[in-house]
């Protein structure tokens, strides 16, 4: 087994990742085990059954949690456990949805939904991960935005505006924590080939005027993320604190 020494190790750390099944908390959970770190995957029962196998096969410490993110007691409760059992050094916040809707018609419900998950979750599970990191001086908290904390999109509104809440709470963190050795950043991807892309990827046109503004000429993937979220969970990433990471293959230079 690696037992590397240089910035970007993660071995002796403990990573929570919520929504780890797929996706981008999947190819997230994975990379930072592929740095060294141990895990713990919070998210729906039965979900990360896959993750864990993988992770299992790396070699790492793997322990699976079930929460709900949109039971906030439920999030306070499983949070404040999980960091009581064991030093959790890194925190990432990758569990999210979207609901495309026009907006005349959005329903509270539906709003709801989104808010509760994307925002309050991420909220409240940074709150129970994070105390005792403020405590004992140290740790790593990450959260997945998107570029919909810097634009409206389209028939998404309440997605944007959940992840301009996460940029804001990423940053007034950052000024509250970062005096305890506690850095909070997040990273914003770009367009990603993911279940959320679903539609959007079906749709040959729209799917064509995406790739054309996007220098790289392709949609991302969860191993794009991996690398930026290694990067902020580690010690390379000591003086940054309160950033929203891009990667989007160049969309926003457009």
């Amino acid at each position: 087994m690696s037992t590397s020494t240089g910035p970007f190790d993660l071995h002796g750390k403990n990573a929570v990742v919520t929504g780890a099944g797929r996706g981008l908390g999947q190819g997230v959970a994975l990379g930072l085990a592929q740095a060294g770190a141990d895990l713990v995957l919070v998210g729906l029962p039965g979900s990360q059954d896959e993750t864990e196998k993988m992770i299992a096969d790396l070699g790492r410490q793997v322990r699976v949690v079930d929460l709900d993110v949109s039971d906030h007691d439920a999030v306070q409760r499983v949070g404040t456990e999980v960091a009581g059992s064991q030093q959790i050094d890194i925190l990432v916040n990758n569990a999210g949805i979207i609901e495309r809707e026009d907006t005349v018609d959005l329903t509270p419900e539906s709003w709801n939904r989104v808010v509760d998950i994307n925002l309050s979750g991420l909220f409240f599970l940074s709150q129970a991960i994070g105390r005792p990191m403020v405590e004992r001086g140290h740790g790593k908290i990450v959260s997945i935005a998107s570029l919909l904390a810097f634009q409206g999109g389209i028939r998404v509104i309440s997605y944007a505006a959940s992840k301009h809440g996460v940029a804001g709470i990423t940053k007034a963190l950052a000024n509250e924590w970062g005096q305890h050795g506690v850095q909070v950043n997040a990273i914003a991807p770009g367009y990603m080939a993911t279940d959320n892309t679903t539609a959007l990827r079906a749709d040959a046109e729209r799917s064509r005027s995406i790739l054309e503004r996007i220098p790289a000429g392709r949609w991302g993937t969860p191993a794009d993320i991996a690398g930026a979220a290694v990067f902020l969970s580690s010690s390379a990433a000591d003086y940054v604190n309160g950033h929203v990471l891009v990667v989007d293959g160049g969309w926003m230079a457009r």
